[in-house]
């Protein structure tokens, strides 16, 4: 088991793949544990050396008080890449993940590349998670078990399709997330975070080369923030994914490892 510390804090981080390959980093969405990445990155294992961290407040690192900012998960992930002895990486981020990486990209140098997935550069020229989105992920009913719970605040995420027809994986998803997610204190330090980001003002800094994949379905952040992310983002490359919803890296994982590779590779 592999920790770095960062102000005291200490943070879990898992290595595989060549070590003496380029270094692709995954950082997770807002609550989510290491799960979230295991569509990507094990196939990325298979060339790259791959670095998954848990953030603060998730899975195998500390939980201090909150509440937390991006800037201080960004330099969270710098302690885990000096941890590493990585001195350069390609840094890929979804949801509060791909705020992580904007604000890591702009504040430390490590950062060759960025692949930015169903994310936004925050503040008021963004376009917000919908009320309704917003009820449904942290108001949940009376009545329901812990299991049924994560079920009802997670489907916002995710295709009806999907959900319709994936109730295997829908269950060992539920049990990562009961193995590994942020707990409720943790979940509203980092909805905090994601709340007070806005960087909007400084893209014109990130001169890197950047993917931003976007569903066209997603209803917990729009696929406007994407466009608008993308566009004002010096030297990016904007993919949509076809029906993709929030989590359109689980739902189409074959494809979007695919394109993923690609632009990697292409660096």
């Amino acid at each position: 088991m592999e920790y770095a510390t960062n102000d005291g804090v200490s943070l879990y981080y898992e290595r595989r793949g060549p070590t003496d390959a380029e270094t692709v980093v995954f950082v997770e969405g807002l609550g989510y544990g290491r799960w979230m990445w295991r569509w990507q990155r094990d196939p990325l294992s298979e060339t790259y050396d791959t670095i998954v961290v848990d953030n603060r407040g998730t899975g195998d690192s500390d939980a201090p008080p909150g509440p937390y900012s991006i800037e201080t998960m960004a330099a969270d992930l710098d302690a885990v890449l000096a941890d590493a002895g990585v001195e350069s990486a390609h840094v890929v981020g979804a949801s509060m993940g791909g705020m992580i990486a904007q604000q890591y990209a702009l504040d430390y140098d490590r950062a060759t590349s960025l692949a930015l997935f169903c994310t936004s550069f925050g503040g008021e020229d963004a376009v917000p998670t919908p009320p309704e989105t917003q009820a449904r992920m942290f108001d949940v009913p009376e009545g329901l078990d812990e299991r049924e719970a994560i079920r009802y605040k997670m489907e916002p995420a995710l295709t009806e399709e999907f959900v319709a027809s994936n109730d295997d994986l829908l269950d060992r998803i539920v049990e990562w997330r009961l193995e590994s997610d942020a707990d409720e204190a943790a979940r509203d330090a980092q909805a905090t975070a994601v709340a007070t980001f806005d960087v909007a003002d400084r893209l014109d800094e990130l001169t890197l080369p950047t993917l931003v994949l976007h569903g066209t379905a997603d209803r917990v952040l729009p696929i406007e923030n994407g466009e608008r992310l993308a566009a004002r983002l010096p030297n990016a490359t904007f993919e949509r994914v076809t029906g993709g919803s929030h989590l359109f890296f689980v739902e189409q994982a074959d494809d979007v490892t695919d394109r993923l590779r690609e632009f990697v590779d292409g660096r």
